[in-house]
């Protein structure tokens, strides 16, 4: 295809790229696909570690240590690799990036013991913070600027339906083949969304022009930082309830494992539902798609510590915390807005802030079963954090209107006061 430089999503002079409908859409299947893998490959492994510690010959909970390895991978790997391809074509990073996460993948199903299986998890870990980040601007980059959440929303979703489709079938099949096979699966999708991008996005007419410097200047910005301190501290909660719903669904409700599935299956359609409803909202008005759902997160997490001895209302809580997913592309593109020139390492550093959430919400969750308030407190765990996250998205908002105030007194010749 020929070269086509793709615009950055916070310049609005340059304009999003004039390309075909049909080709818009053709470039962000191939992006959610790549999305699709990595939400399997990260997820998947949760139903599929005692079959694991098995093959190792360690128990399941040293078996889980591969988790911790993936999500560190995500956390060191989304902002050091946005650093280093800041000039990078957006088109060659993806390619990259999504080589290295098959390559992991496949390198992780073959693996001969648990210390080199603990390196590729961390290995193939690395890309993920930064495929997302530069997926989202790619897309962003192609739509006008009243749709760039929606067309997040739209990559996104294939990390969406990787939780509801790709981690229960890869699951499945994992435990009734060898569970090596749900990895050289998950690498077979990298492996593809390779040939899609190649394919179907143009290449870029040059590089970003940017530079580490540039892009460690994002650092200096509060609202970056306070964006992502409420993706950092705001959703711990739905991180501590999927860590745990397997005893919430059991001991908690009362129910047989069999139905572990069907509550995680509905967290997903939840995600689903936040993911595309919420970026049309997001699109409308992104600051108050944000503090709403935050909100009503709040309420939700809390409803689920009063009613999960309820099966129907446990699968209705479960539903509506995957609903509030709807912040996820909302916090992607508000990262965007505040990031300035430094938007690669800005948006890879959104998917880290969530993977801090992953580790809180799974740390203050087994403080909270270990001083024995049990499975069931894991919704005033979240409730408590999700009230951080407000917090932090109070500051934010008032910043920003106490610098838009000087702006526009600063633009009339007046003095502030």
């Amino acid at each position: 295809m020929s070269d086509l430089s793709l615009a950055s999503p916070a310049a609005p002079s340059s304009g999003p790229v004039e390309l075909p409908p049909l080709t818009v859409a053709l470039i962000i299947v191939a992006l959610a696909a790549g999305s699709f893998g990595i939400g399997t490959g990260e997820f998947a492994i949760m139903g599929l570690l005692p079959d694991v510690a098995r093959s190792f010959g360690v128990t399941t909970a040293e078996a889980g240590y591969v988790i911790s390895a993936y999500a560190l991978g995500v956390v060191v790997g989304a902002p050091v690799i946005a650093v280093i391809g800041a000039r990078f074509r957006r088109r060659d990073l993806l390619l990259v990036l999504m080589a290295i996460f098959a390559a992991g993948n496949i390198a992780s199903a073959v693996a001969p013991t648990f210390e080199s299986f603990m390196l590729m998890r961390f290995l193939t870990g690395l890309p993920h913070g930064a495929y997302f980040g530069v997926a989202a601007l790619v897309a962003a980059s192609m739509v006008p600027m009243n749709r760039r959440t929606q067309a997040v929303g739209k990559v996104m979703l294939g990390l969406t339906l990787a939780t509801l489709i790709g981690t229960p079938l890869a699951a499945f099949f994992g435990q009734l083949l060898d569970w090596q096979y749900m990895f050289a699966a998950v690498g077979v999708t990298g492996v593809l969304t390779v040939v899609l991008i190649t394919v179907f996005l143009p290449r870029d007419g040059s590089a970003s022009g940017g530079n580490a410097l540039a892009e460690l200047g994002a650092l200096k910005r509060k609202q970056v930082w306070l964006t992502l301190g409420i993706a950092a501290t705001g959703f711990c909660g739905m991180f501590a309830v999927f860590s745990y719903i397997s005893p919430i669904v059991t001991e908690v409700a009362g129910l047989s494992v069999a139905m572990v599935p069907v509550m995680m299956a509905l967290f997903g359609a939840g995600m689903i539902v936040g993911n595309v409803f919420g970026a049309k909202l997001a699109d409308l008005s992104l600051m108050r798609t944000i503090g709403w759902s935050l909100f009503a997160y709040f309420l939700v997490l809390l409803g689920l510590s009063l009613s999960a001895h309820d099966p129907v209302l446990l699968g209705l809580c479960c539903f509506l915390i995957g609903c509030s997913f709807v912040v996820g592309p909302a916090l992607q593109t508000r990262l965007m807005d505040v990031a300035g020139n430094a938007q690669t390492l800005a948006a890879a550093l959104n998917h880290s802030a969530f993977n801090i959430a992953n580790a809180l919400g799974a740390f203050f969750g087994g403080l909270s079963i270990s001083a024995g308030y049990g499975y069931g407190s894991m919704g005033f765990v979240g409730a408590a954090t999700a009230v951080v996250g407000l917090a932090v998205f109070a500051v934010s908002l008032t910043l920003d209107k106490l610098d838009r105030r000087a702006e526009a007194l600063a633009a009339s010749g007046c003095p502030a006061e």
